[in-house]
């Protein structure tokens, strides 16, 4: 089983470095991050979106707020996918984070994605 946690916190990281780190060059004002969300029509809300994926990702990586995190992540991306697909831009941007975070999610607690054992009753 400590092979399983060590890859589970792994994932989390990485899912949680990737869009804190995003959300961290919309808050400074990256220049390529600001040219593409001018690009895709959304550069006027760029610091909001900076403090979504930050609060957002908090709220995945504490235990008793993941699953409000996870879906708050899942809808946040999935409204990235499809402005990337609107836009012919790259999924990839929008897709590694989420996939990230759904593996991430399914290791930490996998009854958000399948049903939990029946009780026995004795």
């Amino acid at each position: 089983m400590k092979i399983r946690k060590i890859i589970t916190l792994v994932v989390t990281a990485l899912a949680s470095l990737m869009v804190i780190s995003s959300g961290i060059m919309k808050l400074t004002g990256s220049q390529y991050v600001v040219d593409v969300m001018n690009k895709v029509g959304v550069g006027q809300y760029i610091t909001l979106l900076g403090i979504m994926e930050i609060a957002f990702t908090a709220l995945f990586i504490y235990p008793k707020t993941m699953k409000i995190g996870f879906i708050l992540l899942t809808c946040y991306f999935a409204g990235a996918i499809a402005t990337e697909l609107s836009h012919n831009g790259p999924l990839v941007n929008a897709m590694m984070p989420l996939v990230l975070v759904w593996i991430a999610t399914f290791l930490r607690d996998s009854s958000v994605f399948l049903p939990s054992p029946e009780p026995s009753h004795s």
